[in-house]
């Protein structure tokens, strides 16, 4: 089976092919003879018929650092007709602009297999998602309310703060026992975000790492521990944690056993949940998951050439 495919990512120039699973995945397509393009987001157009297009250039990829990619000349790809497989891949945040583009997508989806299913990225970012598994979850509030939040550190002390619709790790502050900057904290976030922030007890056990578990179509297909780096309590591999072989915790296996089910159900076929300490579900990630070049590294495994036997396996 040869398919067209077009990338929806950031800028191709810019990206580090040492861990981006974007990459990995054109690599992979490109290895099993499929066409690839690559465009912008803001390359969509909906003209007045109804069709969805995007200015994409046709693009050959290879793992050279600083020499990875050559585009071809800009073509205008009607997304319906002119592609099989459309990979939405860019980095969040989830912002209006990236809802907007979820919107757009979804009006192709009798045409073109859209990889996550657009309707549900919009309907799942990572820190909401989540809560539909509280009972793997550590005590999680959602608010704006510094108040609230000395509640809750009354019973659960020092506390983590995560901007709800965040990534990569940025912008997680820990507040101590004492509260101390707690309303300061919180100034900035309810200027900086309109919506609720995510408050959760801190977890000694971050220490020990923050496993990512990728599943494909629903089914585990390996994972990392990744841990914090030097004067750090984030993992997260963007903010200087480093990668470790790992298996998984029978409470882990449990995890992935009961939301795997839905998220073949919602055609969420690439995703990569977080787990502190063997047992604590922090977050599931459907907008652009990363980690699979990691595993693929310590466990021999093929991620991306798991991933595209999923994708033809839903085209056919």
């Amino acid at each position: 089976m040869t398919l067209r495919v077009a990338v929806q990512m950031d800028p191709i120039e810019s990206i580090n092919i040492a861990g981006d699973s974007s990459f990995a995945l054109m690599l992979a397509a490109q290895k099993r003879g499929h066409e690839v393009f690559h465009y912008d987001v803001g390359a969509l157009t909906l003209d007045e018929n109804d069709r969805l297009h995007a200015l994409a250039h046709p693009v050959t990829v290879r793992p050279v650092a600083g020499d990875h990619f050559e585009k071809g000349e800009a073509r205008r790809l009607d997304l319906g007709r002119d592609v099989d497989v459309v990979l939405m891949r860019q980095d969040p945040p989830f912002h209006m602009g990236y809802i907007t583009a979820t919107h757009l997508l979804e009006r192709i989806e009798q045409e073109t297999l859209v990889v996550n299913n657009p309707r549900s990225v919009r309907n799942a970012p990572e820190k909401v998602m989540v809560l539909d598994y509280r009972r793997f979850m550590p005590p999680t509030l959602v608010t704006r309310s510094a108040d609230e939040v000395r509640e809750f550190m009354k019973r659960h002390g020092a506390v983590v703060v995560k901007p709800i619709h965040g990534n990569g790790g940025k912008a997680i502050f820990r507040v101590p026992e004492s509260g101390d900057n707690l309303s300061a904290l919180f100034e900035v976030f309810n200027l900086t975000w309109p919506e609720p922030h995510m408050v959760q007890p801190f977890l000694p056990e971050v220490a020990q790492g923050d496993k990512r578990i990728v599943l494909i179509d629903g089914e585990v297909a390996g994972a990392i521990n990744r841990k914090p780096g030097e004067g750090e309590f984030r993992s997260n591999l963007a903010v200087g944690g480093y990668a470790e072989a790992t298996t998984l915790t029978a409470v882990e296996e449990e995890i992935c056993a009961a939301m795997g089910p839905e998220l073949k159900r919602l055609g969420l076929i690439f995703v990569g949940i977080d787990v502190i300490g063997g047992k604590y579900l922090t977050e599931i990630n459907v907008t652009s998951p990363t980690g699979i070049i990691a595993i693929d590294r310590f466990n021999g495994t093929d991620t991306p050439g798991m991933i595209w036997d999923a994708i033809e396996a839903r085209l056919n």
